[in-house]
């Protein structure tokens, strides 16, 4: 028990360092000294008094992940309030588990009393897992007047869904808006593969190129998060 006690205790850092893009040597302290080396990295990065039960929550989840959803169950049967049934369909997209997901988000949705710009967001982004392209379509058009909704991965997921419905002209309009600079890698390396499908080469390639001259300036661990897209964004170009 002890050895998968300081095994959760490194995930946990790792996972925290990662997130919050700290220093990368944390790496190797915490892999080459874990015990020593993870209390140091709670200490001084992490552990408050208020945080000690929410580190000792995430440990217990690492350790089991289905014990997140049973709680968040126990807490929805005391409590069925609109937030309740909210985490713990956002527990089961974390978890994969779509279908449980959009079960939960649906019946959040039947609180006529609730803004439901952050429900619809979740349920798109479980619908696009399951290929459900229509769903995605359909609650997509009840947000897309939204001011939250311009430039983010819900009007990107729509975009997507509009190409897998031969909607060709909207799902271009709309994936264009997430090429921003400087971010959404993965998704404006989609939006170019998009255009080579519609022979449009030469703004494929502008937005390849414009990816590639920013993992130029990307900081360390944005370089090792992106090594993969930059990688394929490389190979990509060299075939257009």
């Amino acid at each position: 028990m002890y050895y998968y006690l300081i095994i959760a205790l490194q995930v946990f850092c790792l996972y925290h360092l990662y997130k919050n893009r700290n220093p990368y040597y944390w790496f190797f302290i915490i892999f080459f000294i874990p015990l020593i080396g993870c209390v140091i990295y709670l200490i001084t990065h992490v552990y408050n008094k208020r945080d000690a039960e929410n580190i000792a929550n995430e440990i217990t989840h690492i350790i089991n992940p289905t014990k997140k959803i049973t709680d968040l169950e126990k807490q929805l049967q005391f409590s069925d309030s609109y937030q309740n049934r909210i985490n713990l369909g956002d527990a089961h997209l974390e978890n994969k588990d779509y279908n449980n997901a959009i079960t939960c988000y649906l019946e959040a949705l039947e609180d006529t009393s609730q803004n439901h710009f952050y429900v619809i967001k979740q349920l798109i982004e479980a619908y696009i897992n399951i290929e459900d392209f229509k769903s995605v379509i359909t609650y997509a058009e009840r947000i897309k007047a939204h001011a939250e909704f311009k430039k983010s991965r819900s009007q990107f997921l729509y975009g997507l869904a509009l190409e897998k419905v031969d909607r060709l002209d909207e799902a271009e309009a709309n994936l264009k808006q997430i090429d921003c600079r400087y971010s959404f890698y993965d998704e404006r390396l989609i939006y170019a593969k998009f255009l080579l499908s519609r022979n449009k080469e030469e703004q494929a390639r502008e937005i390849l190129e414009e990816i590639l001259a920013e993992s130029q300036h990307m900081t360390k661990p944005n370089k090792r998060l992106y090594r993969a897209t930059i990688a394929e964004v490389e190979g990509v170009l060299k075939s257009v």
